[in-house]
């Protein structure tokens, strides 16, 4: 009876604190602002030698490259970008392949995302907090996500597992957006890439009447208070996957320096999933998201079975990396982190993923361990070649 009431009262206090006031304001809406981005052609595919699969994969990652030396970088040359945004594809049967990549429209000497002019956002944002070898922070800001009134409800429902141990999100109608180190070690494809398999979680029984108010909306950007009934039991349905694509930024960098900032790929199954997914956006500065915060949902090691949830805020930034301070276990790396804005076009409030959680980085400085949770960011060039990768062609991505 206690545990029903104090269900009851975290759900009303939910619905006093997040839902949206009467007719607000346009112009105070934090608001999606599209804008035309490059354009990132295939050019010539070549076969490769056959990956060996040797190492198991790692579900955190180092860096010797901390965010005051990732701002101290050279910027990149048209000719660096070429290079890195070049890519490898796993295929099913084990094949390999390297395509080499034309950049149009693009202007490097513009900002990370030139739509968003933010006075000095860069300049200004809250620096990280330095963190000892830890990774859950006081009081564990995540929460279950239980039941599938729940689960399958977006925007939980876009949340995948990875056969190799990490989560992804879903990025197209049979596409998923992950970490490269999920499937590639920097140097190797990791065991269990050529067969990699998606997971879906799905309910085992019919779930109990339960509230069918919207609970998506209402939780993101308040504090962890509820969590649903739990008595589903829940499994996970598997897809294949048919092809991987992986930057060669992340193969050659090897997780060091310049590396960290190309920690993605993207899986494309061998089925239509059936599900909604969530659009790609081009990262906006932290300072433009509303109230500064990030979101994102993966499958955590230490809850095995649960999708966990959690949103922060986003601390300091470069022009590719977000370090932001969510509480996170190994196997919460490659999901989704999103955000929620007004799509003046569309009238109405939409989720877009604009980066992928890379995981925790340890970095040795002046002798002192420093770990820092860390996102990357999806650029406008980044969002071409997803976007690329997903729709087959460059017309359907010049607005992100």
């Amino acid at each position: 009876m206690r545990s029903r009431a104090a269900l009851s009262w975290s759900t009303s206090l939910l619905c006093l604190l997040f839902l949206s006031p009467v007719s607000p304001s346009t112009s105070s809406r934090p608001q999606w602002i599209l804008q035309r981005v490059p354009v990132v052609l295939p050019e010539k595919t070549e076969d490769q030698p056959t990956p060996h699969f040797l190492s198991e994969a790692r579900l955190d990652v180092a860096s010797g490259c901390d965010p005051d030396c990732h701002k101290k970088a050279t910027r990149l040359s048209y000719w660096d970008l070429r290079r890195l945004l070049a890519f490898e594809t796993l295929h099913s049967d084990g094949r390999l392949t390297e395509t080499n990549i034309g950049i149009y429209g693009y202007n490097p000497n513009l900002n990370t995302s030139p739509a968003y002019s933010s006075s000095g956002s860069s300049a200004k944002a809250q620096r990280s907090r330095v963190r000892r070898r830890r990774e859950i922070f006081g009081h564990d800001g995540r929460f279950s996500i239980a039941g599938q009134n729940f689960l399958l409800k977006f925007p939980f429902s876009v949340a995948v597992k990875l056969s190799t141990g990490c989560s992804g999100t879903l990025v197209g109608d049979r596409h998923v957006l992950t970490a490269a180190h999920c499937v590639h070690d920097g140097k190797n494809y990791v065991k269990g890439a050529q067969k990699l398999r998606v997971g879906f979680l799905k309910s085992k029984q019919r779930d109990a009447p339960q509230s069918t108010m919207n609970l998506t909306n209402h939780v993101e950007g308040g504090p962890a208070l509820y969590t649903p009934p739990t008595k589903d039991k829940m499994k996970f349905q598997w897809i294949r996957v048919k092809r991987t694509h992986v930057p060669k930024g992340w193969i050659k960098g090897n997780a060091n320096d310049i590396g960290m900032d190309f920690d993605y790929a993207l899986l494309e199954l061998k089925k239509p999933h059936k599900r909604r997914y969530m659009k790609l956006g081009v990262s906006p500065p932290a300072q433009r998201l509303p109230g500064h915060r990030v979101h994102f949902s993966g499958f955590d090691n230490d809850r095995p079975g649960q999708l966990v949830y959690r949103f922060c805020q986003a601390g300091e930034e470069t022009p590719d990396l977000l370090y932001q301070h969510c509480d996170a276990q190994p196997g919460a790396s490659g999901s989704g982190v999103y955000a929620r804005m007004w799509d003046r076009r569309r009238g109405r409030w939409e989720r877009k993923v604009i980066g992928v959680f890379s995981g925790h980085q340890w970095v040795e400085k002046l002798g002192v361990s420093q770990e820092f949770n860390v996102a990357v960011r999806i650029t406008p060039l980044k969002y071409a070649q997803i976007c690329y990768w997903i729709k087959g062609n460059f017309v359907d991505c010049r607005e992100g």
